[in-house]
Parts: C-alpha cells; structure tokens; sequence
C-alpha cells in the first residue's frame, strides 16, 4: 500500500474470560470511539489466563458483530484454515459479507486467515494437526478454492472481500501472501520489516503481483502507549494497526491513546 495511505486501528477483542454481552459491549463500545475494525480470534480455548475458562466461538460471534454494527469493518485474527471446509469458509464469508452491509453500502468483513498452530484446538475437536508445512499446503491450497467459490455464489459478495492473511515464514506463508493477500498481519520487529518486504517483493514478481499493493499489518503493545516503536513500525511501512483487549472488563483506556495517536498521524 502506498506510505502515504492512511494509518488505520484494529482492536482484537479476545473471547475469553468474559460473559458474551461484555464482548458485546466493547464492540459497539469500540465502534463508538472510533475503531477501525474489531477482530476475534479463531480458538476454541482461551490463550491466557485459566486455560479452561470462559471462551466462545469465532465465527458465530462474527454473525451477531456484523448484524449490530453499522460502520466498523470486522473479522478474526486470524482464522484457522483447519478448522472449515475451503468452500464452506467462502459461503460463510459471503453471508457476513451481506449481514453487515447496510443500506446501499458494502459488507464490512475482513477474511482473516492463517495455517493454524494450537495443538489443543485440534486434539480436542479432532482435527489432525499435521506438521507446520502440511497446514502451510492445506492453506495455499484453500485460497484458489475460496475465491473460485465467491466467483459461483448467488448472490455474489458486495465487494471483493478483503483477505487478511498472518505469519512471517519466507519461503511458504509469504508466497500466499503475495498471491492472496490485500492485507499482511505479523509481529516482525520493525528492524525485521525491510528484508520481510523484500522478501514478500521477490514473491510478488514471481507470481506476477506487485506487493506494495499489500497492506502491511502489526501489532501494539495493550499496555500502554510506547510510541517509539509505533513510529518506528510506521516509518517502516506499517499501516495497519492491531492492539489486544481481554476479559473480563475489556479496558478500552490504551485503546483510546491509540485513536489519538491514529488520527496525530493521519493529521
């Protein structure tokens, strides 16, 4: 993406720890303030914390966000490609898709997508966990599945449906970026991000795609508001920006310092 295009937030509210109308809350809490996009995550155990505590599903949430927001973009970060059939995922993105637009505008949803890596997910909903290459394949693989997909479905998508895909290797996960991606999540340090664009640049030639097209995503630090390194993962190209809230109580304080900072850079 061009470095003159506008710096924008995700908040990633993390399913977990929290009765659902608190989730509910803090994205119409979010969309209010003036969030970008709000993403979950796509596990079926929390991450943090009690290993066995409260936790809901990605995808149905995603349902209920679209329905009752009216501006936000929204998604997972990132979904599991193991856990859904390539042309199911398509189907089910296309009904977001047409839930969240509203009026005569377009659907808001982000496909978020990665190869997938927590063991526990798999052993306990019996997916096979294969080995980090065989997800990495089964993930190139589903992509051409997804997009022939929307191109058959009736009614088509409102818009060519953003995808958003994660991870950092270079000789697998950076090729479907650059064949697939509009949007490149990682948590590479802002020293790393030079050789990783050139890298993801080498694949765009190769699969005849220019990758500057692509929109370079990272994260922030929830905590607080270290706006050294925020500038330093900008200066590098970074133009997407993610930050994580948890439950319970979903404080929105560091999100809010955030948003000033967003729109200082946006002037």
């Amino acid at each position: 993406m061009p470095l003159d295009s506008p710096v924008r937030l995700g908040v990633q509210v993390q399913p977990e720890h929290a009765h659902y109308p608190a989730i509910r809350d803090a994205v119409l809490r979010l969309e209010e303030l003036g969030a970008d996009i709000v993403f979950n995550w796509d596990h079926f155990f929390p991450l943090h914390g009690d290993r066995d505590g409260l936790h809901f599903e990605a995808w149905t949430m995603l349902g209920a966000w679209a329905e009752q927001t009216e501006r936000i973009e929204f998604g997972t970060l990132v979904s599991c490609n193991s856990y859904r059939n390539a042309d199911l995922q398509a189907d089910m993105a296309r009904t977001l898709d047409h839930i969240s637009a509203k009026g005569d505008g377009p659907g808001r949803f982000i496909f978020g997508t990665g190869a997938g890596w927590f063991e526990r997910d798999y052993d306990e909903y019996g997916y096979e966990f294969g080995t980090p290459g065989s997800r990495l394949r089964d993930l190139a693989d589903a992509m051409p599945r997804i997009r022939a997909r929307w191109s058959k479905l009736n009614p088509a998508p409102t818009r060519e449906i953003p995808v958003m895909i994660g991870g950092k290797g270079e000789q697998k996960t950076l090729r479907i970026v650059a064949e697939h991606a509009d949007i490149w999540h990682s948590f590479v340090a802002p020293a790393e991000l030079a050789h990783k664009l050139d890298v993801l640049a080498r694949w765009g030639d190769e699969v005849g795609r220019d990758a500057s097209e692509i929109t370079v995503s990272n994260e922030l630090d929830r905590r607080g508001l270290d706006v050294e390194h925020a500038d330093a993962l900008h200066a590098a190209g970074v133009r997407l920006f993610t930050v994580s809230v948890d439950g319970p109580e979903y404080d929105l304080g560091a999100v809010q310092r955030w948003l000033a900072w967003r729109d200082a850079k946006n002037g």
